[in-house]
C-alpha cells in the first residue's frame, strides 16, 4: 500500500485542470483544515474531496468490491475511512465550510463532462447564495428616536 498515492491522482488532476480552466483558483491539501481537503476554494468557502471508490467504500458502485483475501482487515479499514470522512465533513460544516465529494466513478468518460459542469454550477450557486443581499430586520417603534421640534 506504500505505492498508493494520496495526492496528485488522475481523478484529482482532472478536477483541478477543469477548475483552473474555468477561472477558479484554489489551494491544495490545506493543512489548517480538518482532513486536509484535496482542493480548497477559500473564496467560496468550499472544500472538495476527490475520493477513490475502493478506498472510501462508494456504496452501489461497480468499482467498489472487497478483496477475497483478508476480508476482515479490508472491512475494518474501509469502515474507518468512511467514519473519518463523515467526521471531517461534519467538522468543516460546523466551521461554515461547504463540502463537495467527487467520486472516481463520476470522472469516467461517459459522465465526466456532466460531473464537471455540475461542479461549476454548484460553486456558482454557493457563491451567489453566500453573497446574497439580506435586508435589515424592521426596527421596532419603541427603539426609534425622533428629534424634538
Amino acid at each position: 500500500m506504500a505505492a498508493i498515492r494520496g495526492k496528485g491522482t488522475r481523478p484529482e488532476l482532472l478536477v483541478r485542470k477543469f477548475l483552473f480552466s474555468r477561472g477558479f483558483r484554489y489551494r491544495l491539501n490545506h493543512p489548517r483544515l480538518p482532513g486536509h481537503p484535496d482542493i480548497v476554494l477559500r473564496k467560496y468557502r468550499t472544500a472538495i474531496f476527490v475520493n477513490g471508490c475502493f478506498w472510501h467504500g462508494h456504496e452501489g458502485c461497480r468499482y467498489f468490491r472487497l478483496p477475497q483475501t483478508h476480508v476482515e482487515f479490508w472491512e475494518r479499514k474501509i469502515t474507518r475511512n468512511q467514519e473519518r470522512d463523515r467526521r471531517v465533513q461534519q467538522e468543516l460544516a460546523r466551521m461554515g465550510w461547504h463540502c463537495i465529494t467527487v467520486w472516481e466513478c463520476q470522472l469516467k468518460p461517459p459522465v465526466l463532462e456532466q460531473t464537471l459542469e455540475s461542479l461549476a454550477y454548484t460553486l456558482h450557486c454557493i457563491y451567489l447564495q453566500d453573497r446574497q443581499v439580506r435586508p435589515y430586520p424592521p426596527a421596532e417603534e419603541d427603539t426609534l428616536q425622533a428629534a424634538e421640534p
